[in-house]
């Protein structure tokens, strides 16, 4: 694996933001912007030895910082903190001590996918970003520590590895917002097989709130057990935004998904520490001008979000997402690409 680091010339509060490119003997190349932790490009090399970018985003950082992108905003590739999807009301408690937060989705109005991190020095080819939370900022207590580690190995594995402290107890769920489309020419995702090691889904409310009740997938469109095209059961106008919690030890790191796509012959599978995948089929994605001057519409990709149960603070039978001083928050999550057999 090799490293390259490249100036944007851009700079937000003063700090400079640098892509940072990953390459491996395979030929595949992974662009990470230091701003948000985007993962901007993972370029694989198909079934039919075509090269193929699998992930939706922009050719520049410009795209990501765009007004009318940010207007009506997707998260494309963007790390998600201090807590990932939704708590009930913005709402929670720890220790007795209440605190109301903006009830915008993935952590707040200005999380971590709109930070600028610092790029630590490392020893093997990797890439190393951190980030300082402010006690307070979105209203989370604590001075957060958060590290995040990407690697590409020679297995066209895209390794990301996780790890928070802080300084007073506060609540912490990261996970990312990648979004991918293993067909190389894009369009809707329907036709992808996809298998979720998943007995059980979380129940949400009309505003996609978990209630935190665990509902079986059996006899329900969320069966994906044994595999299935994407669209092969979901309503079209809906697709999928739900939260899987997935069959293998807690903790332990295991498969959290696995998709391939007939035409170009990829195969992605997920593995993860975390208990949770939330699936998400993109149904609210509307950017104007992605890759190659190209749109992204509804239902034109699929996210793995690895995570622990949303909305953990509220539900007291769940495990916790409280991170205390002294403990050492973990998460490990893999991308990895392959081809599929036929």
């Amino acid at each position: 694996m090799k490293e390259n680091q490249i100036s944007t010339g851009r700079f937000i509060d003063g700090k400079e933001i640098f892509a940072v490119e990953l390459t491996n003997s395979l030929g595949s190349k992974v662009k990470i912007y230091n701003y948000g932790a985007i993962v901007s490009e993972f370029i694989v090399t198909n079934a039919k030895g075509e090269k193929q970018d699998i992930i939706l985003g922009f050719d520049d950082i410009d795209g990501y910082l765009n007004e009318d992108y940010l207007a009506d905003y997707p998260y494309l590739g963007v790390i998600v903190g201090r807590y990932s999807n939704r708590i009930k009301d913005g709402k929670y408690s720890i220790d007795g001590v209440g605190y109301q937060m903006d009830k915008s989705l993935h952590g707040g109005i200005t999380g971590f996918d709109k930070k600028v991190w610092n790029i630590l020095p490392t020893v093997d080819p990797s890439l190393t970003l951190q980030y300082i939370s402010p006690d307070g900022e979105e209203s989370f207590p604590g001075n957060l520590t958060v590290q995040l580690t990407f690697k590409l190995s020679d297995a066209n594995e895209l390794i990301l590895d996780y790890s928070a402290v802080t300084d007073a107890a506060t609540a912490i769920n990261l996970t990312h917002h990648t979004y991918f489309n293993l067909n190389k020419d894009g369009g809707n995702v329907a036709g992808h097989q996809l298998r979720i090691p998943a007995g059980n889904y979380l129940e949400q409310d009309a505003d996609y709130v978990v209630t935190g009740r665990l509902t079986p997938v059996a006899g329900t469109s969320h069966d994906f057990l044994a595999g299935k095209a994407i669209g092969h059961d979901w309503d079209p106008g809906e697709g999928y935004d739900q939260s899987f919690v997935l069959d293998k030890p807690y903790g332990e790191l295991g498969l959290a998904s696995e998709t391939t796509e007939p035409t170009s012959g990829l195969k992605l599978d997920v593995y993860t520490t975390e208990p949770v995948a939330h699936f998400y089929t993109a149904k609210y994605l509307n950017t104007a001008i992605g890759k190659g001057g190209k749109g992204y519409g509804p239902f034109e990709a699929f996210c793995i979000e690895t995570q622990h149960y949303p909305n953990s603070v509220n539900v007291p039978d769940f495990p916790t997402t409280i991170l205390r001083p002294g403990d050492t928050y973990k998460q490990t999550t893999i991308f990895k690409v392959s081809h599929s057999v036929k």
